[in-house]
């Protein structure tokens, strides 16, 4: 089967295309042909040696394809069924621990840029009726991160005030999973032709955070002083003080990301003074992915998808990645 490798020290022009086995179902396993996977900011980091892999580790957390085998014991899964990885296989429900949250595809252990993948039952879930491969794979790492966040962790309801920041995949997942709570949605970006796009998809207001980088201030000015129940924090140090100042008082914020970096300064006066709860995020468990499966399952809603790129093209996937001109997802196409 082809397979991607990274080779050391990492880079996007480090990847090499090779031939492996094939691997055969064991027991407790399911063999999954794979279609799809989506890039994210971790698989990013791994890719130009950020986080350091054994040499020829195989990347990419997400992968989403069609169960073609099963082994002795298995019981969530037939052949047929579509299927979307987790990215923690360890965590299969609970609370987080450093045993569950030990191994992840693509960093950790070999990952989905290949044609065929041997894991354990608990290493996937089904994906939601009628989504493509490429719309599944998008769920393992943003859309279980947005959904942890947002619903797990915020548990937003109708009427409440979100905030989201950029057009990335976790940004735009929260968007979406907002709206479909009912609630309002202000958005943040630096380009006029996405902040379009935002309002397209149900932003109530956006802010442009480089013509307004005191954009904490204009929303509690459009909230009426009160400020947002929820912000999705993708941004890290240099805009978490700006998150915490546009929060109403109690409100919470789900820190997800460190775009900006992965320490700084934090105003821990405006903090405690305005009470504000915030919740270290890194992704969800099985259960958490499951639920969100269900919900998917339930609406309308699809995933946004920027650009898709054959698996061969994996560098090329990353530079567009590494550019910021995508809205929403890059995904992987993986053929046979």
């Amino acid at each position: 089967m082809k397979t991607i490798q990274l080779s050391k020290p990492g880079g996007l022009d480090n990847f090499k295309v090779v031939d492996t086995e094939k691997p055969v179902a064991g027991a407790g396993e399911i063999l999954v042909e794979l279609k799809a996977s989506s890039l994210n900011y971790h698989d990013y980091i791994v890719a130009i040696g950020g986080i350091p892999t054994p040499d020829g580790r195989i990347p990419m957390s997400d992968g989403a394809g069609t169960v073609v085998g099963i082994g002795a014991g298995v019981n969530d899964f037939s052949v047929g069924d579509n299927v979307v990885s987790t990215f923690f296989p360890n965590w299969v429900s609970g609370d987080p621990s450093l045993l569950k949250s030990s191994v992840v595809p693509g960093d950790s252990s070999d990952g989905y840029a290949r044609e065929y993948v041997c894991a354990a039952e608990t290493s996937f879930t089904k994906a939601p009726t009628g989504y493509s491969h490429q719309e599944a794979a998008t769920i393992t790492c943003a859309g279980v991160t947005a959904w942890r966040g947002l619903i797990v962790q915020g548990q937003v309801k109708s009427g409440d005030c979100v905030l989201v920041q950029g057009t990335g995949g976790v940004s735009i997942y929260t968007l979406q999973l907002a709206k479909m709570a009912g609630a309002t949605v202000i958005a943040t970006s630096s380009s006029g032709e996405k902040m379009e796009r935002l309002k397209d998809m149900g932003a109530d207001h956006v802010i442009n955070y480089k013509e307004t980088p005191k954009w904490g201030k204009a929303v509690k000015e459009w909230t009426g002083g009160r400020g947002v129940d929820h912000i999705v924090e993708v941004g890290g140090p240099e805009t978490l003080g700006q998150s915490i100042f546009a929060c109403k008082m109690g409100g919470h914020i789900a820190l997800v990301g460190v775009l900006t970096g992965v320490s700084g300064n934090v105003p821990t006066a405006a903090l405690f003074q305005n009470q504000v709860t915030v919740s270290g995020i890194s992704v969800g468990s099985r259960q958490d992915q499951q639920d969100m499966v269900r919900a998917l399952d339930a609406s309308t809603m699809r995933p946004v998808i920027d650009r898709s790129f054959p698996m061969e093209n994996i560098g090329d996937a990353f530079r567009h990645q590494e550019s910021q001109k995508h809205f929403g997802k890059i995904c992987l196409d993986i053929g046979h």
